[in-house]
């Protein structure tokens, strides 16, 4: 692992800065794709690549900074560092979400629908970010001698970066087969994305071994694993039955 990509002038550009950029880029192309083809607004792609990542930034940032106080208290200007690392995903989730609910409602899109077309590029985006936190050293895992163990910080460790990376892209695959079926009910691809990565994050966490905050046993991603996954559960079993043709 080496967390500088490239210096210019003698300042160091991070990994974690550049795969963050290129996880923004392919999620943008993402959605630009998908809108082209099922005849939304030219320029959305971009627009919610704008407001969902930079509420997501936000959001992610803060979590980061409130769970990592003691860190920050007395080296106030590293706050706004964010090209060393420094994001939590749940943070930059629920602020991504409140930016995103924002624009549905001031581009007057049904909510649900523009939530399945919104989500379908956050695994894409998220998968390429996990591979900038495996290149910056953080988010490392537990101690382990398995044969793709990889050493960092003098141990053999689980590569839990590159284990999330591998599973945001599945997820990414099965909520785009889900968003292009024939029929399906307004907000399930939401749904399906809530029951998915959850379960996920909460079994993951077991091999993380960077320090985390616990209360009750589990760690506080854990808990709110737990929290989107029954509130996945609910959406699923009340969204209404009104089936949707496929935008694709």
């Amino acid at each position: 692992m080496h967390p500088v990509f490239i210096e210019i002038f003698g300042r160091p550009i991070y990994w974690y800065g550049v795969l963050t950029a290129i996880g923004f880029l392919a999620a943008v192309a993402n959605w630009s794709y998908l809108s082209m083809r099922d005849g939304r607004a030219k320029g959305l792609g971009s627009d919610i690549g704008i407001w969902g990542m930079g509420g997501g930034i936000l959001g992610a940032r803060v979590a980061y900074i409130i769970a990592n106080w003691s860190d920050y208290a007395q080296t106030p200007l590293e706050i706004i560092r964010i090209d060393k690392g420094g994001l939590i995903y749940y943070g930059g989730f629920i602020g991504g979400s409140l930016s995103i609910i924002l624009l549905a409602r001031l581009r007057r899109e049904p909510l649900w629908s523009f939530a399945d077309f919104v989500v379908t590029s956050v695994p894409l985006g998220h998968a390429l970010g996990r591979i900038g936190c495996f290149l910056n050293g953080c988010c490392f895992g537990k101690n382990c001698e398995l044969p793709w163990a990889v050493y960092h910080d003098q141990a053999n460790r689980h590569p839990t970066p590159l284990y999330e990376t591998g599973f945001n892209l599945a997820v990414y695959v099965i909520l785009l087969w889900l968003y292009n079926r024939k029929k399906r009910r307004s907000g399930t691809v939401l749904g399906l994305y809530l029951l998915l990565y959850p379960l996920g994050r909460f079994f993951l966490e077991w091999t993380r071994g960077d320090d985390r905050m616990r209360w009750m046993g589990l760690t506080v991603a854990q808990e709110i694993s737990v929290g989107l996954f029954v509130t996945g559960c609910i959406l699923w079993i009340m969204l209404p039955d009104k089936r949707i043709k496929s935008d694709g």
